[in-house]
């Protein structure tokens, strides 16, 4: 569209217009009308514009500037009716979008640019784009159940969106929608202007936005109302984030935290130096910084040693780690914790990371004070006693015979210890104790709580204590060894892979044939909107992979499923295999219950919007019963009147450790191990062994031949102290 600039002279123009063009007034326009041979001609003033260069002015051959105006801004526009008779006082003042319209999320047009309200159901905090811009990705939803997702850019971060979680609800105005892939997109465009309010029922109206001037109607606020009831029950909010006292290795999490350190570790990584009055449960990496390269109050540092933790960020969010302010109130979105390696000099101690990219919504955001979450946390952090870690420390440290006088205080203080107990009850406070001589008189079932000692445990080898349990069938069955893996495996691998099968929509193959000539290796790798991911998001497939060549992959990658070929598809191994791995830890399916399907019904999950790879999930579109791992023990307990033999039959509550993950960790194995010496001290007379108290429950076994009595654990955890 050409541009030209018309001198006007006694209100004429200068340079004629073309004579087949006639005048029509601004008030007579219609809607549909053709306009072709017509033209208008007002005069106007605008007032706080922003002149505003066009990048696409190359392209459409419109003038490289325009005049940006915004209610934000305070734009105003003035405009002559009369033009050349209309008196000063007859000059028309017309603000900028005095009401607004806004458009359900079913109703929008590709091209158009609106104004909207939405629900959030996912979002990336604010990140540096490929530009020089921030970029913030926000998908909406109303209550038309239509889906937005909303790209937004600017080179100002105060002027994206402030959402702080899911659940938010967001007015954009002037977004402009296009559509891609048979969906339609919201981008920004000029004068492009955001409020956002929390989505908590019956929480404060109070937008959150970094303009100085906005409107908000009074109606709005029903609008807010009702969208916030809606999505009470429409739309999926995660829980509270974690805090730090309940991480665990291989876990994804958002930490609500405040920084107190940061410092420069090389050009892709920083270091951020955080706490949340809780204490870690594992022992934490401490970052190798120097101390001058550390930013931050260090008599806070040195009190908070035992409590803050440090998590190295990478990539993409260096930029914005830099620009923290010691002291903020950060909500850090999915931090991995990850065990250190077998081949570490130092394997139990556990790692925190913000990988680079923004999948799952990595990022940071920085919370104002105003904040609810934030008003929690000071509060909580300033009744922390900073003196208490630092006690236990001294006392540690100090030698024995300071702290006891002689040998006489010494067993004193040991027999005290013995009397409390080692093993905390999680529910039915209301139950008192009973005595085993009653309880193994009494008829089943019935529940109990007791106070007792244990006089032995079997297995003594903690490790066959594991076993696989299906929920389904209720059967139990022992875990594969690494041999039996090895034997599928080498079977599997005499078939080659099928490359009809190879490069589908929604995988991207790669294969090789070994330097023996033996062996024709196929990795499938899952994508996501057609793009692959980082390692860490990524689940792969793979076809004649040797045991050592999965588990390489299974450190590296999120998830790892062998296959083998097919006329039609690729599928599952014998499920006397694992169906997945996962970090390290083997995913195995009931053979009576599960009933595999074909392995491109994973298909269904790389389409979701926040992509996972939950062993369940992944279970369930296969067709496979998941086996759980669980700890069974049998318990010998005794009192003053008697003893039973009563079972444990443990995900990971009694012990607070993972039952999936110790057959692989020596750090877990060396917990347990204390933690049951504790306990069962060996070679402690049955008079000096601590005291257990726990809920056991009895229930009815008949065989052909009798009826019998079993007794089992259970609402009971063993003491965090102890652990």
């Amino acid at each position: 569209m050409p541009v030209q600039l018309l001198k006007m002279m006694k209100g004429q123009s200068e340079t004629p217009l073309p004579s087949h063009l006639q005048k029509e007034n601004l008030q007579h326009l219609q809607e549909g009308r053709d306009y072709t041979n017509k033209y208008i001609q007002e005069t106007f003033i605008v007032t706080g514009f922003k002149v505003v260069k066009l990048p696409t002015a190359g392209k459409d051959g419109r003038h490289d500037c325009h005049l940006e105006v915004s209610e934000e801004a305070g734009s105003a526009v003035y405009i002559y009716t009369k033009p050349g008779t209309t008196a000063a006082s007859e000059t028309a003042s017309v603000s900028v979008a005095p009401k607004y319209v806004y458009t359900p999320l079913n109703h929008l047009k590709d091209g158009t640019i609106v104004n909207l309200y939405g629900v959030v159901k996912f979002f990336k905090p604010p990140y540096i784009s490929k530009g020089t811009d921030y970029c913030s990705v926000v998908t909406l939803m109303d209550p038309s159940n239509v889906k937005l997702t909303c790209s937004l850019f600017s080179g100002n971060l105060d002027s994206l969106p402030k959402i702080y979680k899911v659940g938010d609800i967001v007015r954009f105005h002037r977004i402009k929608i296009r559509e891609y892939n048979g969906q339609m997109q919201g981008i920004t465009s000029g004068g492009f202007a955001s409020l956002t309010f929390d989505g908590t029922v019956g929480a404060p109206i109070v937008p959150r936005t970094s303009s100085r001037e906005y409107t908000f109607m009074d109606e709005e606020q029903k609008t807010i109302e009702d969208l916030r009831i809606w999505a009470a029950s429409n739309i999926s909010v995660s829980g509270p984030a974690a805090k730090l006292s309940g991480v665990q290795p291989m876990l994804f999490f958002d930490l609500t935290c405040q920084l107190v350190g940061k410092a420069k570790v090389d050009g892709s990584s920083f270091l951020l130096k955080v706490w949340d009055g809780t204490k870690c449960p594992y022992p934490t990496w401490k970052v190798p910084v120097e101390a001058k390269d550390l930013e931050g109050e260090k008599v806070l540092l040195h009190q908070l040693r035992n409590l803050a933790v440090d998590i190295l960020v990478y990539d993409n969010h260096v930029q914005l780690a830099e620009s923290l302010q010691i002291g903020s109130f950060l909500r850090i979105y999915s931090i991995h914790t990850k065990q250190a390696s077998a081949d570490n000099e130092d394997v139990s101690h556990i790692e925190f990371h913000l990988h680079g990219g923004t999948c799952y919504g990595r990022g940071i955001g920085v919370l104002p004070e105003s904040n609810p979450d934030v008003k929690e946390l000071k509060a909580f952090l300033e009744s922390v006693d900073l003196t208490d870690s630092q006690n236990m420390e001294s006392m540690c440290s100090m030698d024995i015979d300071s702290t006891f006088g002689n040998v006489t205080d010494l067993e004193l203080h040991l027999q005290r210890c013995q009397q409390l107990s080692v093993t905390v009850l999680t529910d039915h406070q209301d139950l008192s104790n009973t005595e085993l001589k009653t309880i193994t008189n009494s008829p089943a079932p019935q529940q109990y709580r007791i106070r007792a000692k244990l006089r032995t445990y079997k297995p003594q080898k903690l490790h066959q204590s594991v076993k696989l349990h299906c929920s389904k069938c209720n059967s139990l069955q022992e875990v594969p060894d690494r041999d039996e893996f090895d034997f599928i495996l080498h079977n599997s691998a005499t078939t080659a892979p099928n490359p009809e099968l190879h490069n589908a929509s929604w995988y991207e193959s790669v294969t090789w044939t070994t330097q023996d000539q033996k062996r024709e290796i196929a990795i499938h790798f899952v994508k996501r909107d057609e793009m692959l991911q980082h390692p860490e998001d990524t689940l792969l497939m793979i076809e004649g992979g040797t045991l050592k060549e999965i588990w390489k992959l299974a450190k590296r990658f999120k998830c790892v499923i062998p296959v083998r070929s097919t006329e039609d598809d690729l599928e599952l191994l014998d499920l006397s295999a694992p169906f997945l791995l996962q970090g390290s830890v083997k995913y195995y399916g009931c053979k009576k219950c599960s009933t595999p399907k074909p392995v491109k019904n994973l298909s269904s999950i790389a389409a979701e919007q926040q992509l996972s790879w939950e062993p369940t999930e992944i279970a369930q579109v296969l067709g496979i019963e998941l086996l759980q791992y669980v700890f069974i023990m049998k318990f010998t307990l005794v009192d003053e009147t008697g003893a039973l033999n009563a079972y444990l039959f443990d995900y990971e509550k009694f012990f607070q450790i993972p039952a999936s993950e110790i057959l692989t960790n020596n750090f877990l194995q060396q917990k347990m191990q204390m933690t049951m010496d504790t306990l069962c001290p060996p070679g402690r007379k049955l008079g000096d062994l601590p005291w257990l108290e726990c809920f056991i429950r009895s229930y009815n076994v008949r065989d052909a031949m009798k009826n019998q009595v079993y007794y089992q654990i259970f609402d009971t955890t063993v003491a965090e102290d102890v652990v």
